[in-house]
């Protein structure tokens, strides 16, 4: 009810009316009275703007990923979502002003020599004030929306309802698991809320690419970092979306845009952190043409597992071998362990095969995944929620390639990366370094070794070796043979009850006293005996 009441205050009742629910109403907003009265409205993508801004940071959010895909909004209305990057109408800065002083116990003039209560960017959750330190360092001071917990605590609870719904109503609910998608998000929009995480995720990326130039990662003091307010380095660069300047600068586009996918899959499978937050607001470009990147609320790990799939599903469809994908999905579990591979295998071909040998500029990969979900939703393949983020930031590193260089070509840009990668995960390289991890380890443990061959050969000798096997499955085993036991045992008694029940009831002129005119007897036993089926078979989870 509160999204469709913004939605009508900012004249976007068309999106309404045109939901299953309310198209049969749709000829009621012509006899409205605020249709008539309501005046002339602005362009739609400045409406649509507007309205995610009064949503809310979680629908801000949902708006700055959308404006990265240009090939999937129109023109006007990508323009509009360009400007939640980084102008989201801002708080007061006299607001900002009191919630450092308060983070730090003192006056803003006893912290820094300067400070601007103007703010240099604002984004969904906090907004950047420029500073300089004693020493004449400059820096921004990232401070935190005020009240936003609240707001946040609001907008993910009524995500929850909708997902709790979805599971529950909609035939796709418990394939793509929308409560656990929820539970991830989560966890990812309240990490933004601490921005000394944040401060610890910009630390581990500056050291990840110390040696690495392509990336820049402005440096944290941490003695001013607290939980709503963060100090770092100011950089200075062009705006990725400054395509102008970034001409008149010289930078090779064709270049950068090949940078920014190696950056990228470094991130991932090198160093297994990656900035899970890389729309255009958050990234500028260096005099000698690399990145910078800032607001690093929102960062990615995958397991080890996750890692390898990914990189050998990646390479596999570079090679196109369709077979090995569809292998890699079951092998994974990502889909039932009864599927047909080879059916899998002709289902993933007729999506992949269309897309290679063609420049990014004619390949959408919002269609393809979107193909994707269609295929896979045949074979009732899961979501991973583990991987939402990652499939969020592949998004937004498509449409900065897009926009940056449309004639980039993605696969082999990529595909070199990710076989150096594999080589050095499972080649000869990859044991050697196993091994050189490992050294310290046996180091430590050699001087017991002979000892612990000493009383096994011992043992042995002397008869005296036993051979413990445990396992889950068979503890399990035991565990249900147990039950079963159980459950045999009182199904015995509880039958005998009963047929005693049925003898003392069938008997000619029985004495005691009766109920009902049969035993008290009978009634006692009669109930004892069911009440003993019920209790030995009770449901599985018990």
């Amino acid at each position: 009810m509160r999204i469709n009441r913004v939605l009508l205050r900012h004249g976007l009742d068309e999106i309404i009316l045109a939901t299953h629910l309310f198209r049969p109403l749709r000829f009621m907003r012509l006899v409205s009275p605020g249709y008539w009265l309501r005046g002339r409205l602005g362009d739609r993508g400045e409406r649509i703007r507007e309205a995610l801004e009064e949503l809310g940071p979680i629908f801000v959010k949902f708006g700055q990923i959308l404006s990265t895909r240009r090939d999937l909004l129109p023109d006007d209305i990508a323009d509009e979502l360009a400007k939640l990057q980084d102008r989201v109408p801002p708080f007061h800065g006299g607001d900002a002003r009191r919630i450092v002083e308060k983070a730090y116990g003192k006056p803003v003039e006893q912290i820094f020599k300067q400070f601007s209560e103007e703010p240099l960017a604002s984004a969904s959750i906090a907004q950047v004030h420029a500073a300089q330190l004693f020493d004449g360092s400059d820096v921004v001071v990232k401070v935190l929306r005020p009240d936003i917990e609240k707001t946040i605590r609001c907008d993910v609870a009524l995500l929850y309802t909708i997902a709790r719904l979805a599971q529950r109503y909609w035939s796709d609910g418990r394939r793509l698991r929308p409560v656990e998608v929820i539970e991830e998000f989560e966890k990812t929009i309240h990490d933004e809320l601490d921005l000394v995480r944040e401060a610890g995720n910009a630390s581990q990326l500056r050291r990840n690419f110390t040696d690495i130039p392509d990336l820049y990662i402005p440096e944290v003091h941490w003695p001013l970092c607290k939980r709503n307010v963060m100090v770092m380095e100011r950089v200075y660069g062009t705006p990725i979306g400054d395509m102008a300047a970034l001409r008149a600068q010289g930078v090779d586009m064709k270049r950068l845009g090949e940078l920014g996918v190696e950056v990228f899959f470094t991130q991932v499978f090198r160093h297994n952190f990656f900035h899970a937050d890389m729309h255009p607001g958050n990234i500028f470009i260096s005099d000698e043409g690399n990145y910078i990147a800032v607001d690093f609320g929102i960062v990615g790990v995958l397991s080890d597992v996750d890692q390898r799939y990914l990189a050998e599903n990646f390479l596999a469809f570079f090679h196109r071998d369709y077979r090995r994908v569809a292998e890699l999905h079951v092998e994974s579990s990502w889909v039932p362990e009864g599927t047909r591979v080879e059916e899998f295998e002709s289902a993933i071909r007729s999506v992949c095969e269309p897309i290679f040998e063609r420049p990014i500029k004619e390949i959408s990969f919002g269609h393809l995944l979107l193909r994707l979900f269609q295929t896979a939703r045949r074979f009732d393949m899961e979501i991973q929620p583990q991987l939402v983020l990652l499939q969020k930031t592949l998004l937004n590193i498509e449409g900065l390639g897009r926009y940056l260089y449309p004639d980039l070509d993605l696969w082999q840009t990529a595909k070199p990366f990710l076989e150096r990668w594999m080589s050095e995960q499972v080649g000869a390289r990859a044991m050697f370094r196993h091994a050189k991890e490992k050294v310290p380890e046996w180091t430590e443990k050699l001087p017991e070794l002979p000892g612990l061959m000493h009383d096994v050969l011992d043992k042995a000798a002397s008869g005296r070796l036993q051979v413990e096997w445990n396992s889950s499955e068979l503890s399990q085993l035991r565990r249900d043979l147990k039950v079963a036991n159980r459950r045999t045992v009182m199904t015995l008694i509880g039958s005998a009850a009963v047929i005693s029940a049925a003898v003392l009831l069938g008997l000619d002129g029985y004495s005691p006293r009766m109920v009902y005119d049969a035993p008290l007897l009978s009634w006692v036993l009669g109930v004892a005996g069911i009440a003993l089926w019920i209790f030995a078979w009770p449901d599985d989870e018990t």
